[in-house]
């Protein structure tokens, strides 16, 4: 269906903060963008039943909004709509609830029957032994050096530096202060620029690469672009998933390669960690361009999933 616009501003905001929490909880990128548009055509049926709070909701409207569902025509074939896609809007609610416990708020009633046995995508954290695996494997990830030297650095930018995908891909040759030991975002969520410290060490690598192996890129256009592609021109997105994937296979380690890492992965794990040696929420917050302390405490969830696992 396609995207339903809501008049109620309680309503988008949640649908905004629902979404920055399954991303910070590490769900997958589909998990992240589908589950918020479910909840979304959930909010627009109880707009037109003027229910414009979630104090309002009942246990009641919750079966009446999903028998309407099950009767709903299917838009991309005949019939009615698949067992897996009404799961998933189940999933989006009962995350939902989950979401709302969380911010201490007692929840909504939902009482459904699943269509099927739904599957959740699984909060993937690699650990630190995992994360020296991944850089020992940029030794021998591409035939070229320059093309090894690149891959150090995105994971670099990613893990060490804990930047989301688009604030790497956006940074310019001139955004590394070496002298100030700081990285300067200027691409950062919404718009929000930030200076991300770095350590020596991870310094060090970022120069062997931006004065050794970019220059072997065939720079053209004179871009500014810190990481490049075989073309001398701007890396994107879809190429750094890749090289992330290419450096995981590159492990052979069966255990990192089944976790299905994705580039946001690298940043769950180094906050995660941070957590782990006791460095301060609040700092934290400000090493990840957080915009409020309440995203940055979702990592003391997932430590406390990865001790119990331990158990």
């Amino acid at each position: 269906m396609k995207k339903l616009k809501l008049q109620n501003d309680s309503y988008r905001m949640l649908i905004s903060n629902f979404k920055e929490w399954l991303d910070i909880l590490g769900y997958a990128d589909t998990t992240v963008y589908n589950l918020p548009n479910h909840l979304q055509e959930f909010f627009y049926w109880l707009e037109n039943k003027k229910i414009n709070t979630i104090n309002e909701i009942t246990g009641k409207h919750i079966k009446e909004y999903y028998k309407e569902l099950k009767q709903r025509s299917n838009e991309r074939r005949y019939g009615a709509l698949s067992k897996s896609y009404l799961n998933k809007h189940q999933q989006a609610l009962k995350k939902f609830k989950e979401y709302l416990q969380n911010h201490n708020h007692k929840g909504i009633s939902i009482h459904l029957k699943s269509e099927s046995y739904p599957t959740e995508e699984k909060i993937n954290i690699l650990t630190q032994s995992e994360i020296k695996q991944l850089f020992r494997a940029t030794n021998h990830s591409h035939n070229k050096k320059c093309y090894r030297q690149r891959d150090k650095a995105i994971l670099t930018l990613l893990y060490s530096c804990g930047l989301r995908r688009n604030e790497a891909i956006h940074l310019d040759a001139s955004d590394i202060l070496f002298d100030k030991e700081r990285i300067y975002v200027r691409k950062g969520k919404n718009y929000k620029e930030r200076f991300v410290p770095i350590n020596r060490y991870n310094l060090e690598i970022l120069e062997e690469y931006l004065y050794d192996a970019r220059l072997e890129f065939n720079i053209k256009h004179d871009t500014e672009a810190l990481l490049l592609n075989h073309h001398g021109t701007r890396l994107l997105g879809t190429s750094l998933s890749n090289r992330l994937q290419t450096i995981v296979k590159t492990t052979e380690n069966t255990t990192i390669i089944e976790k299905q890492i994705t580039l946001h992965t690298l940043r769950h794990s180094i906050a995660t960690h941070l957590l782990q040696k006791e460095v301060p929420l609040e700092s934290i917050k400000h090493f990840l361009g957080h915009s409020s302390l309440e995203s940055t405490q979702i990592y003391t969830h997932i430590l406390k999933i990865i001790e119990n696992e331990k158990v």
